[in-house]
């Protein structure tokens, strides 16, 4: 999964949760992310512009890069 903007992504079905580690070191939650959003993210060519266009700016996300940081 080569991204010039996204290190890593992990989704949790159970709580519809999608975590998104970018390259920057930044890390966010996005709340109530439907599993077939999640599949076309990690089906996706482009993750930054799968990203771009598909979930930032439409779900209530976090920032929990403090969280890990340590």
């Amino acid at each position: 999964m080569p991204s010039s903007v996204i290190r890593f992504f992990r989704y949790a079905p159970a709580t519809r949760e999608l975590k998104v580690t970018f390259v920057s070191g930044r890390l966010y939650v996005y709340e109530d992310v439907p599993p077939e959003v999640a599949a076309a993210f990690k089906a996706a060519r482009s993750k930054g512009t799968f990203f771009n266009q598909e979930i930032r700016d439409r779900y209530v996300y976090r920032d929990i890069t403090h969280e890990y940081a340590g």
